[in-house]
């Protein structure tokens, strides 16, 4: 990955390893209250009665557009502030296990996106518009794809039951509160609960117990919808509990709990309730997931530890037969190798993994690392031209087979891929990134800093986004139709962010 947004973002660091690319946690407060600053005024509009099922549009006067505007305003601030993990094969994985549960819920009133970030706490949060985020240590945790599956259902249905409208206009009903004050606290609490609960009890000490009986209220009836989808989209209802036991166990006697039980508490009665549900559905025999196992590998090798470290420890598991997988211990070895610079022993393994299982986008996603850093083009052109014919702009294999291109100077046809990737994606992070450098290469300036203006703009940084455009207009002098375009997208984010000046007044 280029280190273009260097000189774009000062703590932004960037690595030629599209995997590694990872936006460092920055707090920029005044952004966060502006981007959080348009959820709240709605919060009025919001439905009042508080029943059990108000996820349908029509319900509440919190119209559904402008959660979905509000949502995106979060995620873009999220992009600039949190360190979100922009991996394709980790956000394949998640999406896949998201959407299926998806498409058996109800009320779903708009696409959801589900997203990791790169933190060892154990945590998950919604919030409007259908974003889910997951910390990867809580994947690192979950033994089995039904438990992991359950805390996304949950989330799921918290974003389908309108849990956090309901929750802001309780709050606003019980006490005045400053728009900003108490949705930047609200945002805060779900990503970081130490610092959200601080900003909450500076701002709302006056009404605590109502917030707290609320937010039971709603994690019981997320559990009850979550166990329920869970079962619809296939999953071992047991996921629930028996992840809520084994986290209640662990840290049952510690004085510093997970993130996750600030801001989803976890009273003996919230299990019981939640294996008692889950009894009521037949015992189902899941069988184990590769795709998780493999998932939470890449996570083991790649977001924790030292490498040396990993390597003596997933060895170790393999003599001693401690896996669901052995393909996937397999696997975290060979990750465990390339972080080492190991890539002949990595190589080694991910071919003999390929053999018994040529598809598998794990595998490739990380031979082409080792291809490229050992300058083997042509044995990545040839694993990834026919899996890009195969499966054509799969995130994984376009995003892997443009980053091959550029090291290999062939500019040209990664522009090609990654504009016709962009059409259907246009809110990939890692392809605007990739073009930076195509466009860079080829010397085609006015692209360039157009393209630059589109990584600002998911950042939410609109009125930096226009000055990029404008600075790419001054070298389409001879281009009037890459003229035209410019004077467009500027235009547009002018109304995007005249938009959300709308929103908070």
């Amino acid at each position: 990955m280029s280190a273009n947004l260097n000189k774009i973002i000062s703590s932004m660091k960037s690595s030629r390893s599209i995997h590694r690319f990872c936006i460092k946690p920055i707090l920029h407060s005044a952004l966060i209250s502006y981007a959080l600053f348009t959820t709240h005024i709605h919060g009025q509009e919001n439905n009042r009665n508080a029943l059990p099922d108000i996820g349908a549009a029509g319900i509440s006067v919190l119209s559904i557009e402008k959660e979905r505007q509000v949502g995106d305003a979060m995620m873009r601030q999220l992009r600039a502030t949190q360190p979100i993990v922009h991996d394709p094969i980790l956000n394949e994985y998640i999406n896949d296990l998201g959407n299926r549960m998806v498409r058996n819920a109800n009320d779903v009133n708009y696409s959801f996106k589900f997203f990791f970030l790169n933190n060892q706490e154990l945590n998950a949060f919604a919030f409007f518009g259908g974003h889910i985020g997951i910390h990867t240590g809580l994947l690192a945790a979950a033994d089995t794809e039904s438990e992991l599956a359950s805390v996304v259902a949950h989330e799921i249905s918290h974003i389908t039951q309108r849990h956090l409208a309901r929750r802001i206009e309780t709050q606003q009903q019980n006490q005045t509160l400053s728009t900003a004050g108490l949705i930047s606290g609200v945002l805060l609490t779900l990503i970081n609960p130490t610092v959200g609960m601080a900003a909450l009890s500076t701002s709302m000490a006056a009404s605590q117990q109502a917030a707290i009986n609320y937010t039971r209220g709603n994690e019981k009836e997320a559990d009850r919808v979550g166990i329920r989808l869970l079962v619809d989209s296939g999953f071992d209802p047991m996921g629930a509990p028996n992840f809520f036991g084994k986290m209640a166990e662990t840290y049952r006697y510690t004085s510093k709990p997970p993130a996750m039980l600030l801001t989803h508490p976890l009273p003996e009665s919230r299990i019981s309730d939640a294996r008692v549900r889950a009894q009521n559905y037949n015992t189902r025999n899941v069988r184990p997931s590769l795709a998780f196992h493999l998932a939470k590998a890449r996570i083991e090798a790649r977001y924790q530890g030292e490498a040396k470290n990993n390597i003596l420890t997933f060895k170790k598991r393999i003599n001693k037969k401690q896996y669901a997988f052995k393909a996937a211990a397999e696997y975290a070895l060979a990750v465990a190798y390339f972080e080492n610079k190991e890539y002949e022993k990595s190589q080694q393994i991910l071919l003999d993994l390929l053999a018994a299982d040529e598809h598998n986008l794990f595998y490739i996603d990380v031979l082409t690392d080792i291809y490229i850093n050992t300058k083997k083009f042509d044995a990545a052109f040839e694993l990834l031209s026919k899996l890009n014919k195969l499966m054509p702009n799969n995130q994984v294999v376009a995003l892997n087979y443009s980053n091959a291109l550029i090291e290999a100077e062939k500019y040209a046809e990664a522009e090609t891929l990654l504009e016709d990737y962009l059409i259907l994606q246009p809110d990939s992070y890692i392809a605007h990134d990739l073009l930076v450098t195509v466009y860079r290469k080829q010397k085609k300036m006015a692209m360039m800093h157009a393209t630059k203006a589109e990584i600002l703009a998911l950042l939410g940084g609109f009125s930096r986004a226009v000055d990029e455009l404008q600075t790419g207009y001054n070298f389409a002098d001879e281009s009037p139709l890459i003229r035209k375009r410019i004077k467009a997208r500027i235009l547009q984010f002018q109304s995007q962010e005249e938009k959300l000046k709308r929103l908070s007044k």
